[in-house]
């Protein structure tokens, strides 16, 4: 019985550690910076990392209480491949845990914000949230809503993606457009 818990539990691992590289693919997708403006920086590419992530998460959130342990594992691939990536730039052994509470409370809210700017009907609150985030201090209108557009396509897409496809190890999201009209993946 045992046995059976703690290999669903590798599994559901080896599937989130997959679907983790799949989001991090995806944010690193040339057009967020290229056609999006997206600031090709370490702060830059955290915020497209956070927001398919939160896409994803939203996503999971009509899934059983099972099967949303899938989003929690992907969290936890997140916060290792951070810590990874801090003690590669050469944060001290004591530096890390610290830089990880930031940036957990810079994901939180994040997440947060897209959450409730995604459920409003207002396209607007999406596009400024962004806006605050991905853009900061800069005169970010037209990009946040391009962005925004694009988000609210991924999540419509993750929507009709069924869940078993994400524990099959597959994770979909739409190729990034600018234009305004989004390419179906």
């Amino acid at each position: 019985m045992f046995q059976r818990l703690f290999a669903r539990r590798r599994n559901n691992a080896s599937i989130a550690y997959t679907l983790y590289g799949a989001i991090v693919a995806q944010a690193r997708e040339p057009a967020l910076y290229r056609d999006f403006g997206v600031p090709d920086t370490l702060d830059g590419r955290f915020d497209m990392i956070v927001l398919h992530a939160f896409l994803f998460l939203n996503r999971m959130k009509t899934a059983t209480e099972e099967q949303r342990q899938l989003g929690q594992d992907v969290f936890d691939a997140f916060l290792k491949d951070m810590d990874r990536n801090l003690r590669e730039m050469g944060v001290s052994d004591i530096g890390v845990p610290k830089r990880l509470k930031k940036m957990a409370q810079a994901f939180y809210g994040r997440v947060g914000a897209y959450d409730s700017a995604l459920a409003d009907p207002h396209p607007g609150e999406l596009a400024d949230a962004i806006a605050r985030n991905v853009f900061p201090g800069a005169e970010a209108d037209e990009a946040g809503a391009a962005l925004a557009s694009y988000a609210r396509t991924a999540a419509a897409a993750l929507a009709n993606q069924p869940v078993e496809q994400f524990f099959a190890g597959r994770l979909e999201f739409p190729p990034p457009d600018r234009s305004g009209r989004q390419v179906a993946a």
